[in-house]
């Protein structure tokens, strides 16, 4: 009956990851970001990597080797580029401007490549990219070696908690295979990763034209030792999940058939089986697991990347937004909290601009925020500051209008990262990962004005309804209030 509950109702979808939210991990798959400054040869490695290793059909093959016939190549005859810059922009300016997404299989490994744009401007995108990969290739022309956008890229690709890094040094071709050179341009990469979290750095000079050290090993470098690209990436260990790592279900429906009562959702970290006690932690109600449903049946214990429905042996009065955890380990019921973020917006940071906290299915107003400081881009060091811009790495401290449930980043990061959206219009400006959080903004102050629904509804909003435009409307409604308030000097809680 549970089984076909499901099927009246809705498909249990996967939880919608923000901006900068790390996807779960799926078994013998590895998500692998390509980034680096412009003209590094992102798209050119790839490209021959799915070349050498046969990624590429034999009509596809004889497309791209047509379509390089007009390209200056240095001698080459196929211009692999082609393979990941599909838009006809980038074609034109010779420059990655989206993300491409390309999947192939070897003998011993299936890839997801993410080819990350290397130009400044489209840096969000790259934050975009990052937040879904296990391993990055950062890539570092030898004639130039390490580039302001190349520590930027490292701190993103530590920022969203990549672990495994290659630094791949190429155009060794152009230095005279200069090993020299190549142990300098790792000696200073090593140095600056010193104070980013990566597990594991491995350099890796090549040559991606001629694809030396891609897939098959390079003659002209007897001095390198190491694997070839592909030889690393197909035995790299990729999992970074703790195996006691607590119960996380952010819960993103009700379903409600007959007398079946399901939480919706998926699970992010931990595992769970019938009988299992579990706690919301914002409301602090607890019940015990009934049944684990899905489309095809019940389930004995559900893991982290399930999408599943929770029955619980009494019903809680909860909805989307809520996580559920064991009862040991709960999240931090959080309404005050310090972050580091990269913005992604235009438009600076305005602190009297109306914001709105989005975690994996909560969207939380933000009664104020203040930038501390900037990461320094030559040094990597904080710097004190009040104010970013686009594509600025910030620490900032966030005060919410309400408690939502929250972990810390280095704990647990399915459940430690955010977006920040517009409250006017609903664009992301920002994604970041959550360094400290507790309980007590509510406290900041006889002097602040509280913002209630109370209120709202008794003026403000005394037109509204209940339906879901209205308490859209609603929510808009006080975040402009709120601004209105915040610009003539007056401190604001929203309390709805």
């Amino acid at each position: 009956m549970h089984v076909a509950a499901l099927r009246e109702q809705v498909v249990v979808e996967s939880t919608v990851a923000p901006a900068l939210m790390p996807v779960a991990e799926t078994s013998g798959m590895v998500r692998l970001l390509t980034c680096g400054s412009v003209d590094d040869g992102k798209s050119t490695l790839i490209g021959r990597m799915l070349w050498d290793s046969a990624a590429v059909a034999e009509d596809q093959r004889a497309a791209i080797t047509h379509a390089s016939q007009n390209r200056a190549l240095n001698g080459e005859k196929v211009d692999f580029s082609l393979l990941l810059d599909g838009l006809q922009a980038e074609r034109e300016q010779g420059i990655t401007i989206d993300i491409a997404w390309r999947y192939f299989e070897t003998a011993h490994r299936r890839f997801v490549i993410i080819d990350a744009p290397g130009h400044e401007q489209y840096t969000r995108n790259m934050a975009t990219g990052a937040s879904h990969a296990d391993v990055a290739i950062l890539l570092v022309d030898a004639r130039h070696g390490v580039k302001r956008q190349t520590r930027r890229h490292a701190a993103i690709c530590d920022l969203v908690g990549i672990k495994n890094v290659v630094l791949a040094v190429n155009k060794m071709d152009l230095i005279g295979w200069s090993e020299a050179t190549f142990r300098a341009i790792e000696a200073e990469f090593r140095a600056l990763a010193k104070g980013f979290g990566f597990v594991q750095i491995l350099a890796i000079p090549v040559a991606a034209l001629p694809g030396d050290n891609v897939v098959r090993r390079s003659a002209a470098m007897p001095w390198y030792g190491g694997p070839t690209l592909l030889d690393h990436l197909e035995a790299l260990d990729v999992s970074t999940a703790r195996r006691d790592a607590p119960f996380r279900f952010p819960v993103q429906l009700v379903l409600r058939h007959g007398d079946f009562r399901g939480y919706a959702g998926t699970v992010v970290s931990g595992r769970i089986r019938p009988g299992d006690r579990l706690v919301d932690a914002r409301t602090g109600l607890g019940a015990s697991v009934r049944s684990i449903t899905t489309m095809d049946g019940d389930l004995a214990f559900a893991a982290k990347g399930d999408a599943v429905a929770i029955e619980l042996d009494s019903d809680l009065d909860i909805s989307r937004g809520a996580v559920l955890s064991e009862v040991g380990r709960r999240p931090i019921n959080a309404d005050v909290l310090e972050a580091r973020l990269v913005w992604l917006a235009e438009a600076p940071f305005d602190p009297e601009a109306g914001y709105l906290l989005r975690t994996a299915t909560d969207l939380t107003p933000v009664t104020s925020m203040s930038i501390s400081a900037l990461v320094d881009f030559e040094t990597l060091a904080s710097a004190p500051a009040h104010a970013c811009a686009v594509n600025d790495i910030a620490d900032c401290r966030i005060l919410l209008g309400r408690p939502t449930s929250l972990d810390l980043f280095s704990e647990l990061p399915a459940t430690g990262n955010f977006v920040l959206v517009s409250a006017v219009d609903g664009t992301t400006v920002a994604g970041g990962v959550i360094t400290w959080a507790q309980s007590g903004a509510s406290a900041v102050g006889d002097n602040v004005f509280v913002l209630d629904r109370e209120l709202l509804a008794r003026g403000l909003c005394s037109d509204l309804g209940n339906s879901p435009a209205d308490l859209a409307e609603f929510h808009r409604r006080a975040q402009e209030a709120a601004i209105l308030l915040r610009s003539v000097g007056i401190p604001v809680l929203i309390e709805i």
